[in-house]
């Protein structure tokens, strides 16, 4: 005794396609950005398998990782600097006055 289900509506067909319609539609959107993000992060210089690994590395190592030195420590190495004659005399004015105007 099988069961005869008919035809499925037209309305069913129709809602059908555009369901799958919509899922080809994502999974290639999905690659394609997929796809950019790998090419991006090539020309960058970083593994597209690592990336995020490889970005926390180079925050841990960037200026924004270092510590905040106070003015008298950078007066202090500007002078240390000058007193071993690293850098000159216009060089050491010059930068006493950008440390005493960052404040």
């Amino acid at each position: 005794m099988e069961q005869d289900f008919g035809e499925f509506p037209s309305v069913f067909l129709g809602f059908f396609g555009l369901v799958a319609a919509f899922i080809v539609v994502v999974v290639v959107m999905i690659v394609v950005s997929l796809a950019r993000s790998r090419r991006v992060l090539r020309d960058s210089g970083l593994d597209p398998l690592a990336a995020p690994a490889e970005v926390a590395v180079r925050l841990a190592r960037g200026p924004l990782a270092a510590p905040v030195r106070s003015l008298e420590q950078r007066l202090a190495e500007l002078d240390d600097l000058h007193r071993r004659g690293v850098i000159t005399d216009a060089e050491h004015d010059a930068g006493r006055r950008a440390a005493l105007t960052e404040r």
